[in-house]
């Protein structure tokens, strides 16, 4: 009697639905302005899904990959009609003739649902599917449903019946994080859709009527018997012939999982870092953030710096890099290495001096995603290694001065400020070179006084380093005596300078591309003259010097060319080396996350071994 009275109601609501088309035919010849009320009501929007971020060496192979959910978005075009037809044939037959609802299902589940006093019996278009995956939850109640067939009349308006359909395939749940059947056939079968057989593509067809419970990784035999069923379905609809359907059948079906690439964190990271100074740049954010008026508006193009990031970041991109893979893990696994006791820390860069890339990166003995990452992050003094850059190169370019100059490296007091040199010892007369050489601290300030402290911080502004003010314009600074400091990757940019004298930022981005390869970002060709000739020439000479007698004695010559400058801050709690080779410029900075003493390593010179590595191919 139930079933009945469900059938009889269900007839009654046919007229129901015709008024609802009809009155939906209406509006669509209705007014402008209330078309665009209509489209304010119901509003169709692209939901904002995250595609993944995948990043290339400079070979081109993937070696990182960010995403919670795999997917991999396709055209239409793209998806083979076979494909197309699993779905169309078990899902919606009536696909390309209804309006978005089958009037005749719905009767059906209807019936079905009222004889049995639940909502079980689902009629669900394509249309409707797409409409509950991108607008709506999947309650079922009737509320939600008569919800869902507006919404589904509205995207039939919107939308052509190919876009609903590339909607569909490349939005359906598929299980294990994977949205898509592009996604699906490169996790499941570790190869992109065009590749797969009938078979598999049967297969991975199975998966989304419930993806829990036609998990193939959980249970694969009720994934098979549901791609036979599929099969079956296409042979009786005379899609494929009863033969073929046994063919595809018997087929063996072999997973073969996508492996997540997330090699190199360290280099990674900064990569995502990078991105969002590139993407600045590029829109003109660090302009105005460097001439806001005020914090608060500071703050305010900060954060509109980080929304835009992740704006395109949720698009999904491929960024190429000139990571060097082979030298990445081998500085890794020996500066680790080296890296006793437990707790001392190291942090650097290596730049490719042709191209001025950044090649290689150490954040931190086993460094993890997320970790505080001291190439970029720690920012150190740098003792002594700061020298070249704001006191001897600024000297030679102020004057007649050479490498023999003579120079006083006695006492000093310029007002309350009275440096020593390391050790407290007292020395003489001595040329340039030798005041190098040694690092001795009173020769430096006095030639940084003859240069002139603002005159000397200029020739040091074209390196943009972050944390460096006014207020660190003082006779300290000759020494590495900064508020902040600098980072390695700051330091070791600074020092390619050396490389010829021209400057250019260092970079690991080579581009950023979207999922069909267009550019969207590069890095602008920048490049300008820092030092004379003859500059870089001594400063090159005295930087040799010191590895061959000074306090870089212990580094490994590599090239023909090996230069470099130690640094030391107070009581040893930071070591530095910055420096160079034919090949690579690079800098390190050595110490503890919470400063202490470093003086037995410095004897130990582990901070001299730990950068002739990082010249190393």
């Amino acid at each position: 009697m139930k079933q009945v009275i469900g059938i009889f109601i269900a007839l009654l609501f046919i007229p129901v639905l015709i008024l609802v088309q009809g009155a939906i035919a209406v509006e669509l010849r209705s007014a402008e302005s209330f078309k665009g009320q209509m489209s304010d009501s119901i509003e169709l929007s692209s939901p904002a899904n995250n595609v993944p971020v995948t990043m290339k060496d400079r070979n081109g192979l993937i070696f990182a990959e960010e995403y919670i959910e795999w997917r991999e978005p396709l055209p239409l075009a793209s998806v083979p009609t076979f494909a197309r037809q699993l779905f169309l044939e078990s899902e919606d037959t009536g696909f390309f003739e209804h309006r978005g609802y089958d009037v005749s299902a719905i009767v059906r589940a209807f019936a079905v649902n009222t004889a049995t006093d639940d909502v079980r019996q689902g009629a669900s278009t394509i249309t409707q599917q797409v409409v509950r995956m991108r607008f709506l939850s999947t309650e079922k109640t009737y509320e939600r449903k008569l919800t869902e067939l507006f919404y589904a009349a509205e995207l039939e308006k919107q939308s052509t019946k190919e876009e609903i359909l590339e909607m569909y395939v490349n939005e359906m749940y598929f299980g294990n994080h994977v949205y898509g059947i592009g996604a699906a056939a490169t996790y499941y079968f570790s190869k992109p859709l065009n590749e797969l057989n009938e078979a598999e593509l049967a297969f991975i067809a199975a998966i989304p009527n419930n993806p829990s419970l036609y998990n193939p990784l959980k249970h694969f035999d009720r994934t098979k018997k549901r791609q036979e069923r599929l099969l079956t379905i296409l042979t009786k609809n005379k899609v494929i012939t009863a033969e073929q359907a046994d063919e595809f059948k018997n087929t063996a079906i072999e997973l073969k999982l996508k492996k997540k690439e997330s090699n190199y964190p360290a280099y990674s990271t900064y990569v995502l870092a990078e991105l969002a100074d590139l993407i600045a740049k590029s829109e003109g954010l660090t302009e105005k953030i460097a001439n806001a008026r005020d914090t608060s508006e500071k703050i305010e193009l900060e954060r509109k710096v980080k929304e835009r990031t992740a704006e395109v970041l949720a698009a999904g991109l491929v960024i190429e890099t000139a990571l060097n893979p082979k030298k990445q893990k081998l500085d890794e696994q020996k500066i680790s290495s080296l890296l006793k006791p437990a707790g001392v820390e190291a942090g650097a860069a290596v730049i490719d001096n042709e191209t001025r890339e950044i090649v290689s990166l150490f954040a931190g003995k086993d460094y993890k995603k997320a970790d505080f990452h001291r190439a970029f992050q720690a920012v150190r003094q740098p003792g002594s290694a700061i020298k070249p850059l704001l006191v001897y190169a600024p000297l030679f370019e102020s004057g007649p001065y050479t490498e023999n100059t003579p120079i006083n490296s006695g006492n000093l007091c310029i007002g309350s400020y009275c440096p020593t040199n390391i050790g407290g010892y007292v020395y003489g007369n001595v040329t340039v070179k030798e005041a190098f050489r040694k690092s001795h601290n009173t020769a430096a300030v006095r030639l940084f006084q003859m240069v002139g402290v603002e005159e000397a911080f200029n020739y040091i502004a074209p390196f943009h380093f972050k944390s460096i003010t006014k207020r660190d314009m003082n006779y300290a600074a000759a020494l590495g005596g900064f508020s902040k400091g600098m980072t390695p990757i700051e330091l070791a940019g600074a020092y390619s300078s050396f490389i010829d004298g021209t400057y250019s930022s260092v970079h690991a981005i080579r581009a950023v591309k979207d999922r069909e390869g267009n550019v969207l970002y590069e890095w602008p060709v920048e490049k300008s003259e820092v030092w004379s000739p003859t500059t870089v020439a001594q400063i090159r000479t005295m930087m040799s010097d010191v590895v061959l007698n000074g306090t870089g004695r212990g580094i490994s010559y590599t090239t023909a060319y090996t230069g470099a400058k130690t640094g030391t801050t107070d009581h040893y709690k930071d070591l530095w080396v910055g420096g160079l080779n034919d090949n690579y410029t690079t800098a390190v900075w050595v110490g503890y996350d919470r400063p202490q003493s470093l003086k037995a390593l410095s004897d130990q010179k582990l901070h001299l071994r730990i950068f002739s590595t990082l010249l190393q191919d």
